[in-house]
């Protein structure tokens, strides 16, 4: 039992060890980054008042990141929107899920930072990454609270993206969103004004796609040794983990199969004992008796007596 306890376990942590080799840790750094904006953003209310956006300061580690937040009442912004949320418009008809009585809107720039929390292959950023969130306005000094969701029912939010840097000629932008485990969806094209929509809360920005205006020449020969052995690393990395798995299973079968193996020999022995202690005891000799034979003894302890031997 105890043998199957530690292959068990074994087979846990070669597991982990693999999940977290193949695993990717952008969706767990941009939840971490909202989290921590929260609780930034948050710290602004010193006497909040209700519809005020106030900004806030971010850490100084996130250098160019700008955050706001603002307080509002859900019937309000179902019943009024907000016209105006830094580059965001809200419309009228915004429903909130699950109801809360107040929320807070957290507003995110990610500035030059972008590309960093929300990479794209193959496409390049033409305006920072602007995120939307709403939070549950019960307790302004809590941390890590779960995002509500927002609904536009009746008209779409927009998000303003005026100050577009210089497009590269022949390319054509495109918004993007960004859900809440960071995958990416793109629309057909940017709208007019260069706005885009959206129905509910998220991150957003537009880019282009990469252009590649001429082969890039052949790396030096220096490079491609430094790649091939940089592959060659990670390809033996992973056969190192597998091997591993392998080598300690076939070491804990075979330990599993030794002491099964020592268990039934000791067995067998006790049974040859047993059976040598009954072949070394004493033999009857077997005497005829009528038709039957029978085992008799050939000596007796007490010789017999008739009673008249005892009268005279």
């Amino acid at each position: 039992m105890g043998f199957l306890c530690s292959l068990h376990l074994l087979l846990s942590l070669c597991s982990y060890r693999l999940l977290s080799a193949q695993s990717s840790p952008t969706n767990a750094t941009s939840s971490s980054l909202d989290s921590l904006l929260q609780d930034y953003s948050f710290r602004a209310f010193v006497r909040p008042r209700t519809g005020i956006l106030y900004d806030a300061t971010a850490p100084s580690n996130l250098t160019g990141i700008k955050i706001a937040a603002m307080r509002l009442r859900s019937g309000s912004l179902r019943k009024r929107g907000v016209s105006s949320l830094k580059e965001f418009s809200i419309p009228r008809g915004v429903i909130v899920k699950p109801y809360v009585t107040r929320l807070v809107l957290v507003y995110q720039n990610l500035a030059d930072l972008s590309p960093l929390y929300y990479p794209l292959p193959g496409y390049e950023y033409v305006a920072p990454v602007l995120g939307l969130l709403a939070y549950d306005a019960k307790n302004l000094s809590a941390i890590n609270l779960p995002e509500l969701e927002l609904r536009a029912s009746n008209d779409t939010i927009r998000i303003d993206f005026s100050d577009l840097e210089r497009i590269p000629q022949g390319s054509s932008a495109k918004c993007v969103s960004f859900d809440s485990q960071g995958k990416p969806s793109f629309s057909e094209s940017i709208q007019p004004g260069n706005t885009c929509e959206t129905d509910r809360q998220g991150h957003f920005s537009v880019v282009v796609k990469s252009v590649e205006s001429a082969p890039s020449p052949a790396p030096p020969e220096s490079e491609k040794r430094n790649g091939q052995k940089k592959s060659s690393g990670s390809n033996s990395k992973t056969w190192i983990i597998v091997g591993s798995v392998v080598g300690g299973l076939i070491l804990l079968g075979l330990l599993l199969f030794l002491v099964l193996r020592c268990r039934n020999y000791k067995k067998q022995e006790k049974m040859r004992e047993m059976e040598r202690a009954g072949e070394t005891g004493e033999a009857l000799r077997m005497t005829q008796v009528g038709e039957t034979r029978a085992p008799t003894a050939t000596t007796t302890r007490t010789q017999p007596m008739l009673e008249t031997e005892y009268a005279a």
